[in-house]
């Protein structure tokens, strides 16, 4: 009892020394958010409310958008389903089966995020991380993400209001995510296409152009994986010197 006490205590230890390289990101992001929920005109307890039931960086800055601008529920829904398709295939590799109980499973679901899945991910290969680790992982990140939002938000209330620009920090939320993204696949292709798209839709139908552009780029992406010969042809890539 005492050595699995003791072996259950190092996992919770180790799983804690994984994430320090994510505080730096998630908390100044969670104090924007926290500040940017009492600049929108809600109450500072709305904040942890958006964090534990949506508890999606870039969903819960867009949802404060949708929602103090008035947008339907179905836009919402496809908008959202769109923003976050990306963690259906987070699913299909993230080592959920490691956990035991139910529960734990459940709520491994609920909070697989970016940040967690890139912890998980950048473990050396052959390392294989019990469930009370990964667990360890995904609390850390939330308590971090929904406590900062709460310290941004109470101390949100003393920002005078002409104080503007806190919404940039979802902008640079998906710069950062691009960037990223480009640094592992850089295809030029993909942001140009996105771009293109984007401006397409901007011009044709500013109301609704984020969920249409976001379907349309997600059917692109459909039919460059489902044909290789049109993949190729639209692949574009700097050639090594």
């Amino acid at each position: 009892m005492l050595e699995r006490m003791s072996v259950r205590k190092e996992e919770i230890s180790q799983g804690l020394r994984d994430c320090w390289a994510v505080a730096p990101g998630l908390i100044p992001l969670g104090l924007a958010f926290g500040a940017l929920v009492v600049q929108t005109g809600f109450d500072w307890w709305w904040a942890p409310i958006f964090s534990f039931v949506i508890y999606a960086g870039s969903m819960e800055f867009l949802a404060l958008t949708m929602v103090t601008s008035g947008v339907g529920a179905v836009a919402s829904a496809v908008t959202g389903f769109m923003v976050n398709f990306r963690h259906i295939f987070y699913g299909l590799t993230y080592p959920r089966h490691r956990i035991e109980s139910r529960t734990g499973r459940a709520y491994s679901t609920y909070a697989l995020t970016d940040e967690t899945y890139a912890i998980v991910s950048a473990l050396p290969r052959g390392e294989n991380p019990s469930g009370t680790r990964l667990l360890t992982i995904q609390i850390y990140c939330q308590l971090l993400w929904v406590l900062s939002g709460v310290v941004g938000a109470v101390a949100g209330q003393i920002i005078p209001e002409d104080v503007q620009g806190m919404e940039f920090a979802l902008v640079a939320l998906f710069v950062v995510l691009a960037f990223d993204s480009f640094k592992n696949n850089p295809d030029y292709s993909l942001p140009v296409l996105a771009g293109g798209i984007a401006l397409v839709c901007a011009l044709l139908v500013p109301q609704h152009f984020l969920m249409v552009a976001l379907c349309v780029y997600f059917l692109v992406l459909i039919a460059r994986y489902l044909s290789p010969r049109l993949d190729g042809w639209l692949t574009w890539r700097r050639k090594e010197a």
